[in-house]
């Protein structure tokens, strides 16, 4: 007989748990959900209180009869899931799943993996919270809802394989409204002035840089401006310095985590959640899925000594915040280090940079403020009533700053604060140089995948758990692409003042480049136009936004779970109805002009891989052209000049080895087709322009890496290969790909070890493919 017996989420969970508890204790994983809704039919019983029917998935079964024969013989089951509403769903399903007893259950739940926490869990069990599971199941059965009515309508009305969600949807409406808005966006010119000062302050000689407080909107007021200045004389009208302070922000959120990893480190929203993911089953920080800036007195306290000890009690200065998030959800604590006084880990370098992060900003919460001091310098033109200014600060206390400074999506050279030197009211100046510099405003920016978690926040749409895997969704449903966009070249008016001469002339800036921004394609501007005109209600902000506020009152118990899913059900059931009845299907198409060459209409279209250009119709005896669009194209801004240019492909660029070099553009992006293999050209490289010589490099450059791959062939059976992949070494086999045996170095591989490995895994793979025929089961939850 066991005494205990303890689930947890995860292998790696289980492992740091193990560690902290004694022989009595066996720690289990039930590698997160055990069950599920159906993946194949609706799995909800609408006529009868939406009550979800579960199923466990078939390569959960042989796990879930492990825990059930292991829970059997135990005396005492210790939940330990996750304190969310998934780890309580979790914990749940558990207890339906493995047919546990009531009087053998023991929730127990830890927001750090520490032996203290899990010691005080154990000392302190619970009983499992219904209404944080009825919450959550009110989210996936609505959720579940909205994509099976929605999509369909999809198939039929707009294109088929494609899928609508109530939070997924409203991110693609986000990303979609701000293409517009900065596709309608107007840039408006104007004339920055700036000036180099010199002058002498107490026998010594400074430089002093300012800006006029006007600028011109044409380019003959900014030059008349700098012919006034020709003879003019330049003074220290004002100086005024004014005390200031920054503090620090507040410890991190999920949400905030997912920021400054993007700014700081470059990291992916999924990538941030992973590696955090990976720190917390380690026991090196708090649970990673929080909307609270609280910290523990325990952790308040271990700050205040290592901020001590590290930098000094001046820079000590100890602070609870305060969560003011949309609809914070239950009171868990800040991610924060596990223990404070480490400031380093072990670990792979993604995990000790995230940590360093962690780290550095609970540290700085902690931290005193930076105390500064702000100048303003106002200088006096003769000949001009504006003014000159020349804004500078100084960091008397560096305070937090000491450790840590946050980052912003909108910082830019121009934002950037100088130093300036010691001046005094009255010292006159020398005009060294005076530039008129034309600027053009600004467009919005695109959102990046943080960005977006911010706005998603900010409108209360989502959670901590639901920002990454939304994200993921819209990427995977090719609704949204992630991708760099290279900019153009814009000339702008440049004229100086110096000497008493001015001088202009014409430079040019690259403008518009994107990195790892968030594009709307072709496919998620049309499904986002569809619901838009028939489901507005259903992708309002505000209307997600009060749903999850809804999931939050009944996670709290003041809601029912099945009157609030009726509520909503029987109208949005009907205004599906409605939609399959009066709207028409969705052509995604777009004239843009006429083929001068044949006199035929040119589309920009939706074409069963992607957008494409149409010349002729589609009913006329002669069959229509195509081709496809280059990335970065879009039906929306297509131009009738740019789609014609597409014909040009596939064209031939010249021969190597003998044999054509054809350039063509396909579903994937542009490649170079030689001898029947095809090569993908980098984002840098043009098509309608790439040379010979630059195409063979890409062959040379895609053959080599081919080549270093290979680990073994067979000349017996050139069809069977052993080759290094990303994850080690496996098999190929035609187009299909084998795992190779733990413990088994590939190099000593035979061709009949080989064809053993390959023809039990496909045995293995038709097995799984059976559709179980398990009947689906009505679930109840009773308090």
């Amino acid at each position: 007989m066991i005494k205990n017996l303890v689930i947890v989420e995860s292998p790696a969970k289980a492992k740091t748990i193990e560690g902290f508890l004694g022989k009595e204790f066996l720690v289990k994983s039930s590698y997160g959900h055990i069950r599920d809704l159906y993946k194949n039919q609706l799995s909800i019983d609408v006529e009868n209180g939406f009550l979800p029917r579960y199923e466990i998935p078939e390569e959960k079964l042989k796990m879930v009869n492990e825990l059930k024969k292991i829970a059997t013989n135990s005396e005492t089951v210790w939940l330990a899931s996750d304190e969310d509403r998934e780890g309580e769903a979790i914990a749940w399903h558990l207890t339906e799943a493995l047919s546990l007893e009531k009087s053998k259950i023991k929730r127990i739940v830890f927001h750090e993996i520490t032996k203290t926490a899990i010691a005080n869990a154990i000392e302190n069990p619970r009983n499992i919270n219904y209404d944080l599971v009825n919450a959550q199941q009110a989210r996936r059965v609505l959720d579940r809802l909205v994509g099976y009515e929605l999509s369909p309508l999809l198939w039929k009305k707009v294109k088929p394989a494609l899928s609508a969600g109530r939070v997924q949807s409203v991110a693609v409406r986000l990303i979609a409204e701000k293409e517009t808005e900065i596709r309608e966006f107007v840039s408006v010119d104007s004339y920055r002035i700036t000036a180099i000062f010199e002058g002498v302050h107490s026998e010594k000689l400074f430089q002093l840089n300012a800006e006029l407080n006007k600028r011109f909107l044409q380019n003959e007021e900014a030059v008349a401006f700098l012919e006034s200045c020709k003879e003019a004389g330049f003074v220290i009208a004002e100086i005024e310095t004014k005390p200031s302070k920054k503090s620090p922000a507040p410890p991190f959120t999920t949400s905030t985590l997912q920021q400054e990893a993007s700014r700081k480190l470059g990291f992916s929203v999924a990538q941030t959640m992973r590696v955090a993911q990976q720190l917390y089953e380690s026991g090196k920080i708090t649970y990673m899925r929080t909307d609270s800036v609280h910290l523990s007195n325990l952790a308040l306290d271990s700050a205040k000594k290592e901020i001590g000890r590290l930098f000094g009690e001046n820079y000590v200065k100890t602070r609870q915040y305060e969560t003011k998030s949309k609809g914070a959800q239950e009171a868990h604590e800040a991610i924060r280090p596990t223990y404070l006084e480490k400031s380093e880990i072990e670990g792979d370098l993604l995990q000790k940079r995230l940590y360093d992060l962690i780290w550095k900003r609970t540290i700085a919460s902690q931290m005193s403020d930076a105390q500064i001091q702000k100048t303003n310098v106002t200088i006096d033109i003769s000949t001009r009533k504006e003014k000159f200014i020349a804004k500078g600060e100084v960091i008397l206390f560096d305070g937090f700053l000491k450790v840590y400074t946050e980052s912003n999506d909108e910082d830019t050279a121009e934002n950037q604060k100088n130093t300036l030197p010691p001046v005094a009211k009255g010292e006159q100046l020398t005009l060294q140089q005076m530039i008129a510099e034309q600027k053009f405003s600004q467009q919005p920016f695109r959102y990046t995948e943080a960005s977006l978690v911010k706005k998603l926040e900010e409108l209360g749409i989502g959670r901590p758990s639901t920002y990454a895997p939304t994200i993921s969704t819209i990427q995977k449903r090719e609704y949204v692409v992630k991708e760099d966009r290279v900019g153009f070249e814009r000339e702008y008016k440049y004229i100086v003042l110096k000497n008493k001469k001015i001088t202009s002339k014409t430079k040019s800036e690259k403008v518009g480049y994107e990195k790892t921004k968030l594009f709307p394609t072709d496919i998620g501007n049309l499904v986002n136009a569809f619901l838009l005109q028939y489901f507005e209600n259903i992708i309002d902000y505000n209307f997600t936004a009060n749903v999850e506020l809804e999931f939050d009152e009944i996670a709290s118990g003041n809601k029912n779970w099945n009157e609030m899913l009726y509520d909503f059900y029987h109208s949005f059931h009907q205004q599906v109805e409605k939609t399959l009845k009066v709207s028409e299907k969705v052509k995604g198409q777009k004239l843009l002009g006429t083929d001068a060459a044949s006199g035929k209409n040119v589309y920009a279209k939706l074409g069963r891989y992607g957008a494409i250009i149409q010349i002729g119709e589609t009913e006329d005896e002669e069959k229509p052209r195509f081709a496809g669009l280059k990335k970065g194209q879009s039906i929306e801004t297509i131009t009738l000049t740019e789609a014609l240019d597409l014909f040009q492909f596939p064209k031939s660029i010249g021969k190597y080895e003998d044999s054509e070099l054809l350039v063509a553009i396909g579903r994937f992006g542009p490649y170079v087709k030689h001898k029947s293999a095809f090569y993908s050209l980098k984002k840098t490289d043009d098509p309608s322009t790439i040379t010979v010589e630059r195409a063979i490099e890409l062959i040379e450059e895609k053959r080599k890496a081919d080549s270093e791959k290979i680990i073994k062939i067979f000349a017996e059976n050139p069809d069977i290969k052993i080759q290094k992949g990303r994850w080690g070494a496996y098999i190929s086999f035609g187009k299909n790909n084998f795992k190779i045996p733990k413990g088994t170095d590939p190099e000593t591989l035979t061709l009949d070890d080989c064809l053993q490995i390959t023809g039990t895994q496909q045995k293995t793979e038709s097995k799984k493919n059976k559709k179980s025929l398990k009947p689906a089961t009505k679930t109840k939850i009773k308090k």
